[in-house]
């Protein structure tokens, strides 16, 4: 379609053109000839480019479809939180590596009881939560936040033990003598306990006789109880946790219990008691007799 137009008046950047019907159409001073002044008339020719249209098109579909196959075929996974051990006092919790796809992490938070209790550090796939109370029910569960959006795994609900309890006792053993080992993992086996090779973010006692070696460095390093194997001892016979203080590697033999456990001194006791009353009584009516 061809179009004349009147120039009105040429700026340095716009011009003003005028149509027929006295119409003002700002035009930029550029795209037209050199020569032009007011009062010139120009043509200008108006077409539709269906080609270059055609090919924009494809350009911006062909981008369109690279965007959805890189960023939209895959979305993040929410996180699979699972309990690795539980004592009386204390949970470990872990979770599979976590899957962002073509995500950005945002945060990991882990929330207990409904409020959050911290972040997770990047990279971490364990975490411990320490100073819980005893026999009690808690509910735990991850948020991931990225930037593809939020995820939260399925609440885990986790109860710590009993005194009575030592099915999540988790021992290390370090350096001692072989009969020693052979004589703890049986001890081991009959509690219902664990026995682990390596110092880990579960381990709730260090073994040994002697403070050194690798594992050794590394119990103390974590702030695990590096105890003697007598605790382990001590916890069969008496049926429940007993406290470690005693049972350092540095503290004193002397105070620790040797024998049978305070409670079954005090069911003997309690057993002799009654057996004395039932004599008196016993010699009382034969005198009334």
């Amino acid at each position: 379609m061809l179009v004349s137009l009147t120039v009105g008046k040429v700026d340095a950047g716009v011009a003003v053109l005028l149509t027929e019907d006295k119409r003002l159409i700002e035009f930029p001073s550029i795209l037209l000839p050199a020569d032009i002044h007011s009062g010139s008339i120009v043509d200008i020719n108006v077409s539709r480019n269906q080609p270059a249209e055609e090919r924009a098109e494809q350009t911006f579909a062909a981008l369109q479809h690279e965007i959805h196959t890189t960023f939209g075929t895959r979305s993040p996974s929410p996180p699979v939180l699972r309990c690795r051990n539980a004592t009386q006092t204390s949970v470990v919790l872990e979770w599979d590596p976590i899957d962002l796809a073509t995500a950005e992490l945002r945060s990991l938070s882990l929330y207990r009881n409904g409020a959050k209790a911290g972040n997770i550090p990047m990279g971490k796939m364990s975490t411990k939560i320490s100073g819980l109370a005893l026999d009690t029910e808690y509910t735990f569960h991850l948020i991931l936040r990225t930037s593809a959006g939020q995820y939260g795994s399925e609440k885990l609900t986790v109860k710590t033990h009993k005194m009575t309890d030592l099915h999540g006792i988790t021992i290390t053993p370090g350096v001692m003598d072989p009969q020693l080992k052979d004589s703890l993992a049986e001890t081991v086996n009959r509690i219902g306990a664990k026995m682990i090779d390596q110092v880990r973010i579960d381990t709730t006692h260090f073994v040994c006789t002697e403070p050194r070696g690798q594992g050794w460095e590394k119990a103390v390093e974590m702030n695990v109880p590096v105890v003697v194997p007598d605790w382990l001892k001590g916890c069969e016979r008496e049926g429940r946790i007993v406290g470690v203080r005693a049972y350092y590697l540095d503290a004193d033999p002397s105070k620790r219990q040797i024998g049978p456990s305070a409670t079954q001194q005090q069911m003997q006791m309690q057993g002799q008691s009654e057996a004395e009353r039932g004599q008196r009584g016993g010699r009382g009516r034969s005198g009334m007799g």
